[in-house]
Parts: C-alpha cells; structure tokens; sequence
C-alpha cells in the first residue's frame, strides 16, 4: 500500500529483488561467515587465548566476538549495498530505474534496506556460532541490537555511495579491502586499546571504527575503550554523513548516469 509520502510498492520491489539475489547464494552466504568464525576462534581463542586468558576482567574468548561480529558486520553491509547499486549501473538497468516513479529515496530505502537485513542476519548468524565455543551473556541485548542494526544501516549507505563511485568490479572491493578490513584490525577488534602505550593508544582514538566497536562491546559486557555515548554519537554522525552524501549524488546525477 502507497502513503501520499512513500510508495512501498517500488520500495518492496527493490528490497525483494535483492533478497532473491541473495537467496540464490544462501549456502555461500550461511557457511562462509560459520567458517570463519570457527577459525578466528581456533587461532586467535587457541593460541592467544591460552597467553592472555582475560581482558578487563572478561575472558578473551568471549571478549573477541564483538570484534569478530563488527568486522563481518561493516565488510559484508559495504559489499551486499555496493554491488546491489553497483550492478544496475554495469548492465545499464540504472536507467530503467532512474525513469520509473521510484524517487531517491525510495530507491535507496529498498537497496540499503536489503543490505541491512543480509548483514544483520550473518551477524546473527556469527553469534549463534560464537556461542558454540565460549560462554555469552548480553549485558545490554536491546542496545546490542540498536548498535547491530545502526551500524548495519550506516556502513550499507557507505556501500551505496561507493557502488556509485565505482567503475569496475574491483573498485567495489579496494575501500573494504584496503580501508575498513585494516581500520577494523587496528580498532581493537582482537584487543583492547587501553593496552597500548602512549601514543598509540591516543593516535588510536582518530580511528573511528574504535567507537563502533567499543559501543558494540559496551553492549555485551557494559564496558568499552571509550564512553557508550560518544560512540552512539559518532556512529550516528557517520549515518548522517553518508546520507548527506547520497543526497547531493542524486541531486548532482555524479555518476549515475555514466
């Protein structure tokens, strides 16, 4: 049903279309982030873990899978958002698109929408794992999921911008391959920055996925690097950023239309 303000109708038809795309790679996209979770907890949960058996009164098993989950959670909103946009724009659908009454924001609801949804959902899917190997308890479960679900949003707008800036397949992967994957390494996914010494641990605060990941950790454990609040703030900041972005792309037409 269409409001005066939204029409769901083109809205379902995007979000639905790029459900059935993932749907058709469903093994892939279970298994995969299973695997690798397995893995991060056989070499990091084994070997390290028996050195360093707690971090901040948390044992380091446990304490690693916000990390693990953020890591997958940014990678995998970027890619699912930018090859979504991306696509359309390599087989020349983009101007089918751009001409039926589907408006920007419509558009980017039912992109960013589906993206959402497939990230949140291997994040689930790499808790559900994690807790096969340590003991879990969720501090704050409901901020957990704000913070999933936020995240998730802002780091698919992210994707978008960049399925738009791209111009061949492997522009999609240079940001997360060369930027986000080392950022989340460097962000205290595997530990926490308070163990750094001076200046590291100060340099380390000018990287911003510290705050999505300790905000994240925050949750399960009611402690992180930095203040919840500040991380909210920058998450939040980041969102309104990138939608920013967005909207002068469809203002300007930048590289839709080439």
């Amino acid at each position: 049903m269409n409001t005066p303000f939204l029409n769901w109708h083109g809205v379902w038809a995007i979000y639905r279309f790029e459900m059935a795309r993932a749907l058709r790679t469903l093994w892939q996209s279970l298994v995969t982030p299973v695997l690798t979770t397995s893995l991060y907890f056989i070499v990091f949960g084994g070997a390290i873990g028996s050195r360093m058996q707690e971090v901040g009164g948390v044992g380091y098993g446990s304490f690693i899978v916000p990390g693990l989950i953020m890591l997958s959670l940014l990678t995998q909103s970027i890619a699912n958002a930018s090859i979504g946009i991306y696509f359309p724009k390599f087989t020349g659908t983009i101007y089918e698109l751009l001409s039926a009454p589907v408006s920007a924001m419509e558009m980017v609801i039912g992109y960013v929408g589906a993206a959402t949804t497939k990230s949140v959902i291997i994040g689930l899917i790499i808790l559900a794992t994690a807790a096969c190997f340590v003991p879990l308890h969720i501090a704050h479960p409901f901020a957990m999921f704000a913070f999933l679900i936020l995240t998730a949003v802002a780091f698919s707008l992210f994707g978008f911008i960049i399925g738009v800036w791209a111009n061949g397949f492997e522009q999609l992967n240079f940001v997360p391959a060369l930027l986000i994957t080392p950022l989340t390494f460097l962000g205290g996914a595997f530990y926490s920055i308070d163990m750094l010494p001076q200046p590291w641990r100060t340099l380390s605060l000018a990287n911003p996925v510290v705050y999505l990941i300790s905000g994240f950790r925050w949750s399960f454990f009611g402690q992180g690097d930095v203040a919840v609040g500040i991380s909210l703030a920058v998450t939040a900041a980041f969102l309104v950023t990138c939608l920013v972005v967005i909207a002068l792309i469809f203002k300007t037409g930048w590289r839709m239309k080439n």
